[in-house]
């Protein structure tokens, strides 16, 4: 472990896991295996962070979530309370056989998520997915299919309901560019994807 790390009497962390600096587990949280989390993370009470997953600086994975492996968390990423990133595309307990499954017989499967990107409260991604960078899943939601860059989606299946700035707030559309009202960061929507709208895309669009 890195200095300045926190973990509380009550966490479970393994002793090979990697913690960077700054970071803090909370009670009753555990960290398993092989993890590596980046500097400044903060891992909420009871959260679970499994063997070889991986968080970026700076992300905070709140209380009661579950980060099955072999997710990977970019930098800045927030994990709401009560989430679940699975790893198991066809889950079962059992063989057809009816005899126990070991790690041996299925192909763990994980959630790709993006820098700066916001997972609300209790949602659900369902493995193998990726959560684009600054992309927002609202609370409740079951994501079952990639989100791009920017995206908001809600709803059970998750669906693009809108886009996102990197402040979180929902982009304003203005003669057909997507603007952020906090920051004033402009952007252009094409074949369902979001681009910043600098000086490149103006010539391109003038090209």
């Amino acid at each position: 472990m890195s200095g300045n790390v926190f973990t509380a009497a009550s966490a479970d962390v393994a002793e090979d896991a990697v913690l960077g600096a700054g970071t803090k587990v909370w009670h009753l949280a555990q960290v398993r295996e092989q993890a590596r989390l980046g500097e400044r993370c903060i891992v909420g009470r009871a959260a679970y962070i499994g063997t070889g997953v991986e968080l970026g600086d700076d992300c905070k994975v709140q209380n009661l979530a579950l980060v099955y492996e072999p997710a990977r968390l970019g930098r800045g990423v927030f994990i709401g309370p009560g989430v679940v990133l699975t790893n198991d595309t066809y889950p079962r307990a059992v063989n057809p056989d009816l005899s126990q499954k070991s790690g041996d017989d299925w192909d763990a499967v994980g959630v790709d998520i993006g820098d700066g990107a916001a997972i609300g409260a209790r949602s659900v991604c369902v493995a193998p997915v990726r959560i684009g960078a600054w992309a927002l899943v609202a609370a409740g939601s079951v994501v079952t299919r990639d989100v791009p860059d920017f995206g908001l989606v809600a709803g059970v299946p998750a669906k693009r309901i809108g886009w996102v700035g990197r402040t979180g707030r929902r982009l304003e559309e203005k003669d057909g560019v997507w603007v952020c009202p906090d920051t004033g960061e402009t952007f252009i929507e094409r074949d369902g994807a979001l681009r910043p709208a600098g000086p490149a895309q103006e010539e391109e669009n003038h090209g």
